[in-house]
């Protein structure tokens, strides 16, 4: 089984089957074993870089944000566009299958593309070739290979050893940038971070640093019993005082002493280096660093900018790789000329309850929303009246035929005359 996933990696990277072995050097045995050497020494790979605070959030931020959004399909008819309720729409904004919501599946495959680099899902047919259910699949079990032709194909790994060939119109497939995972193209920076999460630890662990050094210049002792007894006497009071709360000095007697290492500079911008760690975790994920609560530049005024940011910047590319591999599976060539996937993105663009007041007034006095859609849009039931696209400030509500007050007057002067 080992000798075929290692040929296996080996085909993947385009080694001819006349290369018997490959050096230990070489990249394919890392991925082969799923560890990721890094400068700082440390492994990196998908488990132990979700141990850093930092990429835990940055993968639960993306993929969870991807699959809170309704995804929906729409028909287009002439100028405007509709709902297309049909099987696709309900796999997209629905259930995925009877077991996972259509939301939960974009959680599990946008991590797992976040983290291994792509997210792959069987699409299920009936016997008219309708797709009805999706399955997730491990990114482990699957290969993506290329005909001559360069149409991509996929070969599944089963439970039972045996090995599926799929097309491309039943796999899903959702990959991250440059097909690579973040985690792998950032694993320098992630491991840095490791490194001072495992150093901090330490640090208050009182494994890295000794809180003091006792010496004597005086004299040096000797290998006996007395020598031994000294220094047991010596650690026995140095504990006594450290557990006292009184205030007491401490004394040594006999020449000893005790100095208090002093923190180096290094030390002292510890917390300033894993700040800036987490400012590179936010770069290679593309999230702003105030959404990994690394909060000391953010400020009111631009925090509200940097959310835009993550919408435009991190969080489209995401949509739109979700928008193309929707359509490429389940909508027919012929279907892909009326109908498309699009996100709900409204409740990311939602602002304070003065903001929204302002920009629905105004979508509506220009004539470009209803009322009821207003009221669609803040979960409100429609009102009678509510479907003309009509300026509440110019358009008056008196009944036809009816003399506004104001023209009363002048209608008496009128008849006077």
């Amino acid at each position: 089984m080992l000798r075929k996933a290692f040929n296996g990696v080996k085909k993947s990277l385009g080694y001819g089957s006349e290369q018997k072995a490959l050096p230990l050097s070489d990249p394919a045995i890392a991925e082969l074993f799923g560890v990721i050497p890094s400068a700082s020494g440390v492994a990196v790979t998908a488990s132990t870089a979700l141990r850093v605070p930092a990429v835990l959030q940055a993968v639960r931020l993306i993929s969870e944000t991807v699959g809170s959004l309704p995804c929906k399909l729409y028909r287009e008819e002439g100028d405007s566009k509709e709902a297309a309720k049909d099987t696709a729409y309900k796999l997209t904004h629905n259930r995925a299958n009877d077991w996972t919501s259509a939301g939960q599946l974009r959680v599990d495959l946008t991590a797992d593309a976040l983290m291994h680099g792509a997210g792959y899902a069987q699409v299920a047919r009936t016997s008219d070739d309708r797709p009805f259910e999706l399955h997730r699949l491990a990114p482990g079990t699957v290969q993506r290979r290329f005909e001559d032709d360069g149409e991509p194909f996929y070969l599944v790994q089963q439970a039972n050893n045996r090995q599926v060939r799929l097309s491309y119109r039943d796999v899903l497939y959702l990959p991250a940038f440059g097909c690579a995972s973040p985690i792998t193209l950032g694993k320098e920076a992630i491991g840095v971070a490791m490194v001072l999460e495992r150093h901090a630890s330490q640090f208050f662990g009182s494994g890295a640093r000794p809180s003091g050094v006792i010496s004597n210049e005086g004299k040096a002792l000797g290998g006996d019993d007395s020598g031994a007894k000294t220094i047991g006497n010596i650690l026995k009071s140095f504990r006594n005082w450290r557990q006292s709360a009184n205030g007491d000095p401490l004394i040594l007697d006999g020449g000893w002493k005790f100095d208090q290492p002093a923190m180096t500079s290094t030390d002292a911008q510890f917390l300033e280096n894993r700040l800036e760690q987490v400012r590179e975790i936010a770069r290679i994920f593309g999230v702003p660093p105030h959404m990994l609560y690394e909060l000391s530049r953010a400020t009111w005024s631009n925090a509200e900018q940097m959310a835009a940011s993550f919408l435009q910047l991190c969080l489209r590319p995401w949509l739109d790789r979700w928008q193309d591999a929707y359509a490429t599976v389940l909508l027919t060539d012929d279907e892909r000329d009326d109908l498309y996937f699009e996100f709900v993105i409204d409740d990311l663009q939602r602002a304070d309850a003065a903001g929204r007041a302002e920009i629905f007034g105004k979508l509506v006095a220009m004539r470009a929303m209803t009322p009821n859609e207003v009221r669609a849009a803040m979960n409100l039931p429609a009102i009678a009246g509510g479907d003309e696209l009509a300026n509440p400030y110019t358009t008056t509500s008196a009944p036809a035929g009816k003399i506004p007050a104001g023209d009363n007057d002048n209608a008496g002067a009128k008849d006077a005359a």
